[in-house]
């Protein structure tokens, strides 16, 4: 049942997304979330885990806002290579921003969890890092606003 799921959502990405800038940039969202969960999965102090929880569901909700940009993205300049128009640069540079931040968002989490003894401040270095990946996503989403009010 998982190939088929799989093998029908690719062709419903490969619809929605297309295969070249706007679908890098949207896997590349999705990829960094997976990232993040599998840290997840070794942290043993439980309020340090609690919080990186609450920082991973918010994260998981900015995939919806990601999709709906790339979506958005891809209807109004459809990509199948790595060429980036020009009139929606700012919105690649915003999403490809995001998923650089969510990407090192991974890695402080991932210190987090290396750790060793009990951990004074938290997860504050891994919130600062997620909320940077908010703000960069809030950016293309406003971009792309801005882009349909020239049009």
């Amino acid at each position: 049942m998982g190939f088929f799921r799989t093998a029908r959502q690719g062709k419903i990405d490969d619809a929605e997304l297309g295969t070249g800038l706007w679908r890098r940039a949207h896997d590349r969202f999705i990829r960094g979330l997976d990232r993040y969960h599998q840290v997840l999965e070794g942290v043993e102090d439980e309020v340090l885990y609690a919080e990186l929880v609450d920082i991973a569901n918010e994260l998981s909700e900015l995939a919806v806002r990601v999709r709906m940009v790339c979506v958005e993205a891809q209807r109004r300049s459809p990509s199948d290579g790595l060429d980036i128009p020009g009139d929606l640069a700012g919105v690649h540079r915003s999403l490809s921003t995001a998923g650089n931040s969510l990407a090192t968002t991974a890695e402080a989490a991932a210190m987090l969890r290396l750790a060793v003894g009990p951990v004074p401040t938290g997860a504050v270095s891994v919130r600062r890092r997620a909320e940077s990946v908010l703000e960069h996503i809030s950016d293309a989403e406003r971009r792309l606003a801005e882009a349909s009010a020239g049009d």
